[in-house]
């Protein structure tokens, strides 16, 4: 898992996002969301403070799921953070 970890973290730092990163911080909130569906391609919103939040489409199968992508939105700024390349 952590490989998976370091490689969230690439990515979005990769992305142009200047804050805080945590891989692992990352994925269990992605998966706490897909945790809630069912099978089926969602948008979704996790607020972590007032001015920093996820917006991004997931993919959720039986036993996983497939991140799309993902905004990061800081304030004013928007990073946008491709996972299917």
């Amino acid at each position: 898992m952590e490989e998976l970890y370091e490689l969230i973290e690439k990515k979005i730092r990769k992305a142009g996002y200047p804050g805080r990163v945590d891989g692992k911080e990352f994925y269990e909130d992605v998966s706490a969301q897909a945790d809630e569906h069912e099978n089926g391609t969602y948008l979704f919103l996790i607020k972590k403070t007032d001015t920093i939040c996820y917006k991004g489409c997931m993919e959720i199968m039986d036993d996983q799921f497939d991140l799309h992508y993902v905004d990061i939105h800081d304030g004013d700024q928007i990073y946008h953070v491709e996972f299917d390349d």
